[in-house]
């Protein structure tokens, strides 16, 4: 080889190794290049996830307060339909046992018999003593069973009437409670009747003893 063809040799050689020194160089500035758009590229999907999980916590938050709003609106709940329905039926127990009787009412007759026979003198005439001894605890019972039926009355039409002064719809009573309320104003009623007639002996006249025979018939 001639010392020309060995000059031109190396030349290339060196025209290669600054090629290839180029080339890396050229590799190395687009590898950072490249790291920086992958990286803006996962911030991005990251923020892109941020944003999605504050849309979705907004949402949540949106149907929370749609909840608390309705539960806001709804009406509160009410103890006035279990209290009313619990007054009918008292109202119904009062005017049976007014009609039945009591044993309020057996005793405050008793008491009041008891009070006759104390009073009661030899010298009375006959139709006191029946009046003290009878007829003042007939009076008594007919009184005291005249009280219930007075209250299943009064507590029967308080559950009846009782919506008609509220709000239109609102105190709406359910049908079992109109009909125990009804089943004691009717009850309550009929003891009010029963005992005004026996309190005023409208059913039973008080008993009286006959008549002392006179004439003939008295010497014999």
């Amino acid at each position: 080889m001639t010392a020309a063809a060995r000059t031109r040799s190396d030349e290339n050689k060196g025209d290669e190794i600054a090629a290839a020194r180029d080339t890396t160089k050229a590799a190395g500035q687009e590898a950072p290049a490249d790291g920086r758009d992958a990286a803006d590229g996962g911030v991005a999907v990251v923020k892109n996830d941020h944003d999605a999980d504050a849309e979705a916590g907004g949402a949540h938050d949106d149907e929370a307060d749609d909840d608390a709003d309705l539960l806001d609106e709804a009406p509160p709940a009410s103890s006035a339909g279990v209290g009313a329905g619990a007054a009918a039926v008292v109202s119904t127990v009062l005017g049976f046992a007014a009609l039945t009787g009591t044993w309020t009412s057996r005793v405050a007759a008793e008491r009041q018999t008891l009070i006759g026979q104390l009073g009661t003198q030899q010298t009375d005439s006959p139709a006191d003593q029946v009046a003290a001894l009878y007829g003042n605890g007939w009076h008594m019972t007919a009184l005291v069973n005249g009280g219930f039926a007075l209250l299943a009355l009064i507590v029967a039409a308080v559950v009846l009437v009782r919506p008609s002064f509220g709000t239109p719809g609102a105190n709406i009573r359910p049908a079992w409670v109109r009909s125990f309320a009804w089943a004691g104003f009717a009850l309550g009623v009929l003891g009010l009747l029963v005992s005004a007639g026996m309190y005023f002996d409208l059913f039973a006249a008080m008993p009286t003893l006959p008549a002392a025979p006179t004439g003939a018939g008295a010497g014999q």
